[in-house]
């Protein structure tokens, strides 16, 4: 069995492939009982509590109905979270001081693909198991079929509805009672954001305009992904259309959210990043916050104004949540829509990111893009990849761009950060596909504008290819 595993489905953040080509009602037997021994080994315990959920793909309930049955049949106790967010999974397993959690989920990958994210609780905190923290051990022990002995006392406990119990916490961190009344578009691209979002405006004041809500593993409206901005156009016309406040997309598993304001512009995540550092630098001064490295400067001029403290952090949801919970730090933004919260384990909420928005919207009464405006101090050129040659290598090419930018001050925490006075960018290599990125920011358009052209110049000359 394990002879039919492709080793390439074991990525940076999660397992993810191709259904049925690559991950199975069959395989997927496999890598369970592979996870469940690294967690046994890891948590030193025979019989584990595991949250399991799923998203609303078409192979998902099949997927998770074997995994249920197989970490049933190797001791656990399984705690049927049925359909829920991912940020709605990382709660359970939190709250619930579960021990680990499983979600049958590929992102924003579309429909042919399926996959597992999946964590274990250390005290207040959430470990992702990515390759940093364990997916080797999952995969080598998934591929030599090398598992820990199954012990008796597996079962299943009725489905518990964590989204609610969700939904009164988080509320309970804002004075919902001074939500005013707004009106806002949300599309949810067939997908799991629209469980709790839908949850969110049966309580708290305002018009909920829906737009693709119907749950559908299909993505017949389009796929699950607003860090693409052809999927938010359909978005930014119906908030201008309808005159809202507000437009907001979540990603195809709920972890990413973008927001577009009353005019129809996406605003950058970093600007949100901004405002929710502000509103928590007021209650919780000197906290640290964590930034990624391809934008930064208007999250930092924030937390340098606030003084809290700016850490700048390598790119990948696994990777910042380990360093905000080794950092001690409260809260963190990055720039694909991903808003970590202390508060959730390190993980993502999306639902914290809705409230800190609306709260702001609402107390300061003036249109979001009047308040985004205050916030935003760069322009940022958005992400350009490119297809590598297999001649230069990668190292040469980077050598070669710091050499021509040698005057810069040079980070080489993820690829190549160099800095300068008006201008920064950073070149890295992707952990999940066979790319080059490119992400220039600087103080006005005409600098970025102008640096992003000399920097694609340079790397289109090393026989790179730009992919749309």
């Amino acid at each position: 069995m394990s002879a039919q595993l492709n080793p390439k489905i074991f990525k940076a953040y999660d397992i993810r492939g191709i259904y049925p080509l690559d991950i199975n009602e069959e395989n997927i037997a496999t890598i369970i009982r592979a996870i469940y021994t690294f967690y046994r080994r890891q948590l030193k315990k025979q019989n584990l509590t595991v949250v399991l959920g799923r998203d609303m793909r078409i192979s998902s309930p099949a997927l998770a109905a074997v995994a249920g049955q197989t970490l049933m049949d190797m001791g656990a106790k399984v705690i049927d979270a049925g359909l829920v967010s991912t940020p709605t999974f990382y709660f359970s397993v939190l709250a619930g001081k579960y021990d680990a959690g499983i979600q049958i989920s590929a992102s924003h990958n579309p429909k042919d693909y399926n996959g597992i994210k999946f964590v274990y609780r250390n005290g207040d905190k959430l470990v992702k198991v990515s390759q940093n923290a364990g997916m080797d051990e999952v995969k080598n022990s998934a591929l030599l079929g090398q598992f820990a002995p199954a012990v008796a006392g597996g079962e299943t406990q009725p489905r518990v509805n964590f989204l609610d119990q969700e939904l009164e916490t988080v509320l309970s961190e804002f004075d919902a009672t001074a939500f005013k009344p707004l009106r806002v578009v949300a599309d949810a691209a067939n997908a799991m954001g629209s469980l709790y979002i839908d949850a969110l405006f049966k309580k708290v004041p305002g018009e909920l305009i829906r737009m693709n809500f119907a749950l559908d593993g299909t993505f017949p409206s389009h796929q699950a992904d607003p860090f693409q901005p052809k999927n938010v156009v359909d978005l930014q016309k119906k908030v201008t259309a309808e005159k809202a406040d507000l437009g907001m997309e979540p990603d195809g598993d709920g972890d990413r959210i973008f927001f577009v304001d009353e005019k129809g512009k996406i605003i950058p995540p970093t600007v949100i990043t901004a405002l929710i550092t502000r509103e928590i630098l007021k209650t919780t001064p000197g906290a640290k916050i964590l930034v990624d490295v391809r934008y930064t400067k208007n999250v930092v001029n924030v937390i340098k104004k606030l003084g809290g403290q700016a850490i700048i952090s390598k790119v990948g949801h696994a990777l910042i949540t380990e360093q905000l919970n080794r950092e001690g730090a409260v809260f963190a933004g990055e720039s694909s829509g991903h808003y970590y919260f202390a508060k959730q384990g390190g993980t993502e909420s999306s639902l914290r990111a809705i409230g800190f928005v609306l709260e702001v919207i609402s107390k300061e009464a003036k249109p979001i893009s009047e308040i985004v405006a205050g916030l935003s101090s760069a322009v940022e050129s958005g992400e350009y990849n490119f297809e590598l040659p297999e001649s230069p290598s990668v190292k040469e090419i980077l050598a070669g761009i710091v050499k021509d930018y040698q005057s810069g001050q040079l980070s080489t925490l993820d690829g190549i950060t160099i800095e300068f006075p008006a201008w920064r960018f950073n070149i890295r290599t992707s952990n999940t596909e066979p790319l080059m990125r490119l992400n220039v920011e600087g103080d006005d358009e005409a600098v970025v504008k102008e640096k992003l052209l000399e920097l694609k110049e340079k790397i289109l000359a090393y026989k790179a290819t730009e992919k749309e």
